[in-house]
């Protein structure tokens, strides 16, 4: 119950926020671009993570929405198309720790050209979004919680882009 409570406000807290007035294509200052760049450089540099094991999270999913190795679906992935493109959500478990699984989708994320847009840590659950800085819609959400005496629950939602 805490876990779904948790992940709820979480996607409505990333909802309300994609709610904002400012136009999507909105060049980020200086600074901002900068900050993004520096925190960005140690990632860029380090090997993405094999996809062995990992396969795409559903048909036509983009290379940074795909099961973490060794993931168990917990149900149908749910598919749909809005004005950013299709996407989707998806729920998994995982025996890797919530870290990993949010540096493994940061990895992912940054090599498709995503920027990181946040980052939340909540006790031990770890949640992370990245999206594309071009206005193409492309976007990436994970939230990552471990299961007392149980695998790490994942959420993963994403959209292709237009």
């Amino acid at each position: 119950m805490k876990r779904t409570l948790a992940a709820a406000t979480l996607m409505a807290a990333m909802a309300m926020a994609g709610c904002s007035q400012a136009p999507v294509d909105e060049a980020p200052t200086a600074a901002e671009a900068a900050a993004v760049a520096d925190a960005a450089a140690p990632a860029a540099a380090a090997p993405i993570e094999s996809s062995a094991g990992a396969s795409p999270a559903a048909p036509g999913a983009p290379a940074f929405a795909v099961v973490y190795p060794g993931g168990t679906a917990q149900g149908p992935v749910t598919v749909a198309r809005g004005p950013d493109g299709p996407g989707g959500i998806l729920s998994f478990t995982t025996e890797a720790t919530p870290d990993a699984v949010v540096a493994f989708y940061r990895q992912r994320a940054e090599a498709a050209g995503l920027a990181s847009i946040m980052a939340m840590n909540t006790g031990d659950a770890r949640a992370y979004g990245a999206a594309a800085g071009d206005g193409s819609g492309k976007l990436l959400h994970v939230v990552a919680t471990p299961v007392e005496d149980g695998p790490t629950s994942v959420q993963l939602d994403w959209t292709n882009g237009r």
